[in-house]
């Protein structure tokens, strides 16, 4: 019984492993291995790292939906916004150039400091700003703004969507709860994605 007991164990770990690996691949289109098994320079693994981010970013906005307030009108641009240093050292506007995500054409700010913010629908907060990440929520309190990081426990620091590493591939976490709050609709298709989901209702 007992063996039969960690058979089961194993399989479900190595179906949210399997989950995990297969984000890209199943709906958001890109293959998240951060070196596809060769070996890497620091450098280089990191530009591969946030160039796989700087996509993962883009499929985002296409599962969630803002609330009709968040933007002026049906074609206005939907801004992608930076705080302090940028870590895709240009991987990000260049992975956004030319795309559109329904009519709303993208485009991407990059803001040096927290009271600088403004204009933003998707805000990536770096792991270099986790100091800042408290003052960066609460100055965007009410606002939908769907904020995306990458430092250690950011969603359940009330971030709404952080990465995550496991087994050397890219993964994300959901904090439902605090895109509820500010009316933005999740995809089930993403939340079913997500490595975990903390909060809220997911049928969406």
């Amino acid at each position: 019984m007992r063996n039969l007991w960690k058979r089961r164990r194993g399989s479900r770990l190595t179906g949210l492993r399997r989950r995990c690996l297969q984000i890209a691949a199943s709906v958001l289109g890109v293959f998240v291995a951060l070196d596809g098994g060769r070996p890497v320079s620091a450098q280089s693994n990191q530009l591969s790292e946030y160039r796989v981010k700087a996509a993962f970013l883009f499929h985002f906005a296409q599962f969630v939906e803002w609330p009709p307030e968040a933007l002026k009108d049906a074609d206005s641009p939907l801004t992608y916004c930076t705080i302090g240093e940028d870590p895709f050292h240009g991987s990000l506007d260049a992975a956004l150039s030319g795309k559109t995500i329904g009519a709303r054409v993208l485009r991407v700010q990059h803001f040096r400091q927290p009271q600088e913010i403004q204009g933003c629908q998707v805000l990536f907060i770096g792991a270099g700003e986790k100091k800042l990440l408290p003052a960066i929520l609460a100055g965007l309190k009410g606002d939908s703004v769907l904020t995306v990081g990458e430092s250690e426990h950011f969603v359940q620091g009330g971030g709404m969507i952080g990465f995550c590493v496991e087994e050397n591939k890219i993964c994300f976490e959901i904090n439902l709860e605090a895109a509820q709050k500010v009316k933005f609709r999740i995809s089930s298709r993403l939340l079913a994605l997500a490595k975990s989901v903390i909060g809220g209702q997911r049928g969406n």
